[in-house]
């Protein structure tokens, strides 16, 4: 069953509201996210772009030549992960107001995994 959940920044600056349609989630551990974050690996919940509202657009930042990724520009937050041209986008999971919701199913890239 759908449900609305929401998240943001740590800050409170950027806020969304995104239909919810399942429980899973992913673990990304390529070299971009890692560096993006700091750590190992990053939580993303995948949603269709259309099912995000958005109270205050993300600041992007062009990653590579075909992705960018969402984050706040006052704290640091990363917040998503996108194909510009895609219909859909990757939600960080911890920038969830619940993000125990969500269970990574999936690692994503672990030819860069850390044992």
């Amino acid at each position: 069953m759908a449900e609305i959940m929401s998240g943001g920044c740590q800050c409170g600056r950027v806020r969304y509201t995104v239909t919810i349609r399942d429980e899973e989630a992913y673990l990304c551990h390529c070299r971009m996210c890692q560096r993006a974050t700091g750590g190992v690996s990053i939580a993303f919940k995948h949603v269709a772009r259309r099912d995000v509202a958005w109270d205050r657009r993300s600041d992007l930042y062009e990653s590579s030549p075909i992705a960018r990724r969402g984050f706040c520009r006052e704290c640091g937050t990363p917040l998503s992960f996108d194909f510009p041209d895609g219909d859909n986008i990757d939600l960080t999971i911890s920038s969830f107001d619940e993000p125990a919701r969500f269970q990574p199913h999936h690692h994503f890239r672990v030819e860069s995994w850390h044992p």
